[in-house]
């Protein structure tokens, strides 16, 4: 599962996913899944649409990972009264925000592509959408 080798902090504090992604292009790929709403993305989640993504590519076109877990969310024991300090860290997730490409592919056909990230887009927890680079509004809204 996909988490940070060494963080300068144990614990974050949770912030907010206010406002639009800066990584709404495509860079890499010639289509893409974008994040139409804000959410926090699982390390489990990524890793279950990185499966789909690989097994339907087979061995042509190419997948590019744009996201990373790098938060830890803390949770304190079940049945543990109020105060004591903050739980410790259970699992890592990425924070999303509207407009953020998640998955990009090249190297393989427009309805393939399609096809693909639509299967991935099923593992994902929120709303997605399909962009290509050849249409002329590329960049997520």
């Amino acid at each position: 599962m996909l988490m940070p080798k060494k963080t300068k902090y144990r614990k974050v504090q949770r912030g907010r996913m206010r406002g639009k992604s800066k990584a709404s292009n495509l860079v890499f790929g010639d289509y893409g899944l974008v994040a139409v709403e804000p959410c926090w993305l699982n390390a489990r989640q990524i890793e279950a649409a990185r499966v789909t993504v690989s097994r339907k590519l087979k061995k042509v076109g190419e997948m590019f990972l744009r996201v990373f877990p790098d938060k830890p969310v803390t949770k304190k024991p079940a049945e543990t009264r109020m105060g004591k300090g903050k739980g410790s860290p259970e699992f890592w997730v990425c924070v999303v925000k509207r407009g953020k490409v998640l998955i990009e592919v090249k190297d393989i056909d427009a309805d393939l592509a399609k096809k693909v990230l639509k299967s991935a887009s099923y593992k994902l927890p929120m709303k997605t959408k399909f962009i290509s680079k050849f249409d002329n509004n590329n960049k997520a809204k």
